[in-house]
């Protein structure tokens, strides 16, 4: 361990547990962190749902290193530079049709802020100045600023923190009484959509923004929307006016087979949030991705002047928009988009064979991803998961835990014997886990 290891406070972290029993990485390279001791560690999470074409790509590194020697940072403030632009038309090509306006942040957490702020701007650039109220969903999670903890539904997140007023919740769709053991989507669930006409019914449509989802839920577990779900949530706020927003921080970029989650369930939203996969990890970035009839409603109503009051100094920075044009390319030059399709059947049928583990009540999957519940101890929730994660790591397997729920979500470049490993020492250890 460091020896100043006192000075970093660290993130969504019991700091004082890990700081008397560190685990740290050193390097990484392809499918594997290693350790400062040189243990290979394989990444069975993509890093935190980041690294979805592995580790060290070097047309990455190399796009990240040559920028920083030609052009290390230039404002997007009344200025540019040309490789903001030739990413953002990159990126909107592998977008839904029709979305394709592309507001760069550097994180999720300021994506989802950045596509909420656009939606009240929107509406009132129509003429619906009294839609100011938003409808999230529990169990969901949408950052940590102060718009997404406020439309997020993950109670450890909110309860220290003052929220924005005006927001009510759909409910969560899981439910492990009707749904155990899914292989994709749920066949149960399709009428919890709605729930939206009740909210609509009870503020009236002409107060209600947006509505935000993650399309399939990421941090609280990997809950996938049962059939039919998201398409009535689509219809529902069409009828009523109301935009429809993605969050995709998770699922763009190759999660499941398709360059976004609404390409995947052909439902197409208003909004899409996304970063992480963006650029592959290797320097922070997000984008809010807005329909085109949104920007030209915000845009071309406007006063002369600036139309959007928002952003942020590194919106658009060079390294990040050289690392995203690098990423788009390794995902494109290596099919990554199609071989997570065709790794999906082989990861499903592995995360199906722990039905019968030890401790296992659940577990569910769609693309790359997959979630299996574990039956909490009694007297201590969340610590079973937290002791498989730790001997999963201490014997060469990253995994991520939530509460008591395993979530999986490895780089697309992972390779079937890999997936076999991973799933067998998950078995392994939860037979020594008390």
């Amino acid at each position: 361990m460091p020896t100043n290891e006192s000075a970093f406070w660290m993130p969504f972290t019991n700091n004082r547990a890990f700081k008397a029993d560190p685990r740290l990485f050193a390097t990484a390279k392809g499918m594997y962190y290693y350790t400062p001791d040189g243990r290979a560690v394989l990444d069975a999470t993509a890093g935190l749902w980041c690294v979805n074409a592995g580790h060290a790509q070097p047309r990455i590194t190399e796009a990240i290193q040559k920028q920083a020697a030609i052009l290390d940072y230039a404002p997007t403030f009344q200025l540019a530079h040309p490789y903001v632009f030739e990413f953002a038309q990159a990126l909107s090509a592998i977008f839904p049709e029709g979305l394709d306006r592309i507001f760069f942040t550097n994180s999720g957490s300021e994506a989802v802020d950045t596509a909420l702020k656009i939606a009240l701007a929107y509406q009132r650039a129509v003429g619906q100045g009294t839609r100011t109220r938003f409808i999230g969903r529990e169990k969901s999670y949408h950052g940590v600023g102060f718009g997404g903890l406020s439309v997020g539904g993950l109670a450890n997140n909110r309860r220290s923190f003052l929220q924005l007023p005006g927001v009510d919740y759909l409910p969560h769709t899981l439910d492990l009484s009707k749904m155990a053991f899914s292989r994709g989507q749920p066949a149960w669930g399709a009428h919890l959509a709605d729930d939206l006409e009740r909210l609509i019914g009870l503020h009236g449509a002409e107060t209600i923004a947006a509505v935000i989802i993650e399309p399939v839920v990421g941090s609280a577990g990997v809950i996938v929307p049962p059939k039919d779900y998201l398409e009535n949530l689509r219809a529902i706020s069409t009828r009523h006016g109301i935009l429809l927003i993605f969050d995709e921080v998770i699922t763009a970029f190759g999660r499941l087979g398709e360059a976004t989650a609404a390409a995947y369930f052909s439902v197409m939203p208003d909004l899409v949030t996304c970063a992480k996969g963006i650029t592959n990890g290797a320097v922070p970035m997000g984008a809010a991705v807005a329909a085109r009839k949104i920007y030209d409603a915000i845009v071309e109503s406007a006063a002369p002047g600036i139309e959007f009051f928002h952003g942020y100094t590194s919106s658009g920075h060079p390294l990040a928009a050289a690392a995203g044009l690098a990423t788009l390319s390794t995902y494109r030059e290596q099919n990554l988009f199609a071989r997570a399709r065709m790794l999906a059947p082989h990861f499903e049928k592995s995360a199906h064979a722990l039905k019968d583990a030890r401790h296992v009540i659940d577990v569910r999957n769609i693309g790359l991803m997959a979630a299996i519940e574990l039956e909490p101890r009694a007297d201590a929730p969340g610590t079973r998961a937290m002791s498989v994660f730790h001997r999963c790591f201490d014997e060469g397997v990253l995994i991520r835990v939530t509460a008591d729920t395993i979530a999986l979500s490895p780089p697309l470049i992972i390779e079937e014997s890999q997936i076999d490993q991973i799933f067998a020492k998950i078995r392994d250890v939860l037979i020594r886990t008390d």
